[in-house]
């Protein structure tokens, strides 16, 4: 199944499912913005616990994206075929989370 999520004077998000009958594959195709992942959500949702994204088609993410992405990650999701700066940008994300924040450990004092 596709669908389209328009996004106006920009490349369309697709989303392609495809259900093996024990894991469900999204295929995100496109630009991938933060206004997608309601869709996107919609999507996880239907398919948990048993899915995996496909993200050799994406051509750009935001950091919103990005963020998602990881979390979906942490939870056990796999992501396939994803690009590299996607890789990268997600790894940055985490060591940024993770980097010690004198102001924000003094606040939480």
């Amino acid at each position: 199944m596709a669908r389209r999520v328009p996004t106006p004077l920009r490349m369309t998000l697709k989303i392609e499912s495809a259900f093996d009958g024990k894991t469900a594959m999204l295929r995100l195709s496109g630009r991938i913005e933060e206004d997608h992942l309601d869709a996107i959500q919609a999507e996880v949702r239907r398919y948990r616990p048993h899915f995996v994204f496909n993200l050799g088609e994406a051509t750009l993410v935001d950091r919103e994206v990005v963020r998602f992405l990881a979390a979906q990650e942490v939870e056990g999701v796999e992501l396939l075929d994803c690009p590299r700066y996607i890789r990268e940008w997600i790894a940055r994300e985490r060591s940024q989370e993770c980097s010690f924040n004198p102001i924000e450990k003094e606040n939480e004092l």
